[in-house]
């Protein structure tokens, strides 16, 4: 996956009136959450082999153990076939912050930094905000480290 030039709001803006409100609600939920990160969106084949776009909230590099330098997002959002995801690439503790929050986000799945649900209803979007507010702090100490 790669940054694109093409604006996060016009992929919102470009969606079906339902997608858009859902994409609209967490891309605010999220920016309230990190407001000095900017945001771009990511475009390309994601981990499973599949075309993806998405917003990628706050920037990190790391490095591979290959020796690979890689820039990623702290926070991403897309929008999948049937779903939506909110990745979250922060660790404490040497656990993902999805697997520690996961627990307290309502009718969710989670993978080891993806959080899936169907519509907004099913996820407690405070316990959500507080975890986004929580990686970006995790995030910020690593980078200053």
């Amino acid at each position: 996956m790669k940054r694109v030039e093409s604006s996060p709001d016009d992929y919102i803006a470009s969606q079906t009136p339902d997608i858009r409100a859902v994409l609209e609600e967490l891309h605010a939920l999220i920016k309230k959450a990190l407001p000095n990160q900017d945001c771009c969106l990511w475009e390309g084949v994601f981990w499973g082999g599949s075309e993806q776009r998405i917003i990628g909230y706050g920037d990190y590099s790391y490095q591979r153990s290959d020796k690979t330098q890689v820039e990623w997002f702290i926070i991403g959002l897309a929008r999948q076939k049937n779903y939506f995801s909110v990745y979250v690439n922060a660790v404490e503790s040497k656990c993902y912050l999805a697997e520690l929050y996961g627990p307290q986000l309502g009718k969710v799945k989670t993978g080891k930094s993806s959080i899936s649900f169907r519509s907004l209803s099913d996820v407690n979007l405070s316990v959500l905000s507080e975890m986004i507010e929580h990686a970006g702090k995790i995030m910020a100490v690593q980078h200053e480290s």
